[in-house]
């Protein structure tokens, strides 16, 4: 993972200081600099607007998501990080007048597809929120809620056995496995956002959507949380919305840089941080903008 100086210049693991080699793009915003596509991803985003009534949030936005990859999204408040992470799982449907162009395939098919049972969908693709928000239920009932629904499980063991694996794979189990019968919101801050993870991870995403999903934590529970990120990157394609450059830099293999709702730049991590392409994407790095 690469490591970065927040706001300021960049700093490899290997101490050699960022320089780029080549001169830095001054073209149109609209132009997106880099590698916006990957083989075989398992999203396949093209040309895709978002409109809110007559205020457009999103402006032609092209790039391929990989699988069991890290994507960090950045970019200054307001610049349409939250609004593509939603256009993903079709959350932007819950928001009277918004609306959505372009093309959005997840494994091949469109998301909009009007055939497309949009529940399925959310169940594929799962949502971990800034805010944790455990269900007012018990914590061995927040992780059974999806299995219950999608009828994943035929029995109480099974069931037992879905609920258990994944408090283990969000690394809660220890912490909870005494108390499953306790209700979730009386967890920590930590724990609830970890509880949020096993909940999402129980139906066996193919995709998890974080937005800022640390951003309400202390620096510990911030570590476990990107801890856990990593361990889940193995079995699943996670789409990170952060403020922290520090934390795209440790947690992601790719980065998206946002500006005023235009995908700028895209690449891997490493190359963005140390070797930005578009003027905007290096100053905002390097702290001279945002």
């Amino acid at each position: 993972m690469s490591s970065v100086e927040e706001g300021g210049i960049n700093l490899k693991p290997s101490g050699r200081t960022a320089g780029p080699s080549t001169a830095l793009e001054e073209v149109s915003i609209s132009q997106t600099v880099g590698q916006p596509t990957v083989p075989d991803p398992v999203f396949s985003c093209r040309s895709v607007n978002v409109f809110y009534g007559s205020k457009q949030g999103i402006r032609d936005v092209s790039i391929d998501i990989g699988k069991r990859q890290v994507l960090a999204m950045i970019g200054p408040s307001g610049c349409g990080k939250s609004t593509f992470l939603r256009c993903l799982n079709r959350m932007n449907d819950t928001i009277p007048g918004a609306r959505v162009t372009g093309t959005i395939q997840l494994e091949g098919r469109d998301i909009h597809d009007r055939q497309l049972d949009v529940v399925q969908l959310r169940a594929r693709v799962g949502m971990v929120f800034q805010k944790p928000n455990p269900f007012p239920k018990s914590i061995y009932d927040n992780v059974a809620y999806g299995p219950r629904l999608h009828g994943l499980a035929r029995s109480r063991a099974q069931l037992d056995d879905i609920v258990c694996s994944s408090l283990q794979r969000a690394g809660l189990w220890d912490e909870v496995k005494d108390r499953l019968s306790q209700a979730g919101t009386g967890l920590s801050g930590g724990q609830q956002q970890r509880l949020c993870i096993a909940r999402t991870i129980a139906v066996e995403p193919e995709v998890i959507l974080m937005d800022e999903p640390c951003s309400a934590l202390d620096p510990v529970a911030t570590a476990r949380i990107e801890d856990l990120i990593d361990e889940l990157q193995e079995s699943y394609a996670i789409v990170i919305v952060t403020h922290s450059m520090q934390q795209a830099a440790r947690v992601s293999q790719r980065t998206a840089y946002f500006h005023l709702g235009s995908l700028v730049e895209v690449g891997e991590t490493d190359r963005i941080f140390t070797n930005p392409r578009h003027r905007l994407t290096e100053d905002y790095i390097t702290g001279r903008f945002g």
